[in-house]
């Protein structure tokens, strides 16, 4: 999950070096943490959210017997 997540970030931002995703697992859930640089935030926001739901919904379909939890950290 955590190759993927880089992979499609990585594709969408304009400093791709400053991405980071850090993954934990808690209980039956994993947690993923994308750190971007500031500027390329509202990048990987989207308008109205639109980018990062659609991140999370290939998510939910890469794993769908596993609970995934996306966060982006300031």
């Amino acid at each position: 999950m955590k190759a993927l997540v880089e992979h499609i970030v990585k594709a969408l931002v304009d400093q791709p070096n400053f991405v980071q995703v850090e993954e934990v697992e808690e209980g039956q859930t994993l947690n993923l943490r994308l750190t971007v640089h500031p500027d390329d935030m509202g990048k990987v926001i989207g308008k109205q959210g639109r980018t990062v739901k659609a991140i999370r919904s290939v998510l939910y379909a890469a794993a769908p017997s596993q609970r995934v939890r996306l966060d982006i950290v300031d």
